[in-house]
């Protein structure tokens, strides 16, 4: 029963149409072996919508902790409690540095990321233009950056200007979901924030965190509510439980209901590019190369935020021992 349902859905898909909500949450409920099945689907549905290049990107942490926000997920609020190291804004050489090294490691985007509640008009946001004119410049890699809210489309405009290429701000959860996780901004603001980038002509990257206390049917919430926005890039995060911060305590996902989730938001954004994130190295241990036979198509290599991912050298043979290949440019699909 479960493999007709499976190849129903696969086939709806394949033929350019879309599943439904309900049909999504029984995917995203298949277990056993049935998640084997879903994922040999997904990946079919990857290799003809996405290709079979993996695109690697990388970021660096540009300021770290002293956040004034309260997502309940992140180490870098400081109302938490989380031993994470706090600093102010890098210089553009300390950010030209890392771009250096991430660029030989084999990333063809780099992001500049930021923990506050987002930017405004002024000499920070001077700072940071100069920062990703500085990764524009080289020209052998997507300027990316995660700076927070934009509520301002000249905050946006700015960001364009310098040679932004791609903007992360992810939706994080479902609408339902997203005031369990934070109560300083609504999920309207995330949304609002990817509309001013998008209206720059910047290119949008927008996921979640999967495993925050939500259930499967709000995971496919969240995804439907991505395929609104149509973001070019989405990144899918697994909870990695930071001491300090309200979810510390919260046990990881299980491995295959990690890869039953990728396959399903698989079939939900069949030709958006799939990155699985932070939280990968924790969450699927050593089924990791299975993200991308689940329907990823590309994943962050290096380090986090305020955690170490796995090493670029593992991440080129896992890709290579699979018969994939590293996408030598980042093009967003949008």
């Amino acid at each position: 029963m479960s493999h007709s349902f499976i190849r129903s859905c696969y086939d709806k898909v394949a033929g350019g149409g879309a599943i439904s909500p309900g049909e999504a949450e029984a995917l995203i409920r298949l277990q056993g072996a049935d998640v084997m099945d879903l994922m040999a689907a997904a990946n079919r549905l990857r290799h003809q919508f996405v290709g079979d290049e993996v695109h690697l990107c990388s970021i660096v942490n540009t300021k770290s902790g002293g956040c004034t926000e309260d997502c309940a997920f992140c180490a870098q609020a400081s109302r938490f409690a989380a031993p994470i190291d706090n600093y102010g804004l890098l210089d553009s050489e300390a950010v030209a540095r890392a771009a250096d090294e991430a660029v030989a490691q084999g990333a063809r985007a780099f992001g500049v990321v930021a923990a506050w509640r987002g930017l405004k008009e002024g000499e920070v946001l001077d700072a940071v233009c100069k920062q990703i004119e500085t990764i524009a410049a080289r020209g052998d890699v997507n300027a990316d950056a995660s700076l927070g809210l934009i509520d301002s489309p000249v905050v946006a405009r700015r960001l364009k200007e310098a040679g932004l290429v791609c903007y992360n701000h992810n939706l994080e959860t479902a609408p339902s979901f997203f005031p369990d996780v934070c109560s300083s901004h609504g999920f309207e603001a995330r949304v609002a924030t990817l509309r001013h980038c998008r209206e720059a002509g910047i290119h949008i990257c927008s996921g979640g965190i999967l495993g925050m206390g939500e259930t499967p049917e709000q995971r496919v919430e969240l995804a439907f509510a991505l395929k609104e926005v149509a973001p070019d890039m989405v990144p899918l995060n697994f909870l990695n439980p930071q001491p300090g911060t309200p979810l510390g305590e919260r046990a990881p996902l299980a491995p295959m209901e990690i890869l039953a989730a990728i396959a399903c938001f698989r079939f939900i954004l069949p030709d958006r590019n799939l990155m699985v994130a932070g939280g990968r190295e924790v969450g699927l241990r050593s089924l990791q190369p299975m993200m991308f036979l689940a329907g990823a198509n590309g994943t962050m290599t290096g380090n986090y935020l305020t955690t170490t991912g796995a090493s670029p050298a593992q991440d080129q043979a896992m890709i290579d021992d699979l018969g994939l290949a590293v996408a030598e440019r980042e093009v967003p699909v949008g």
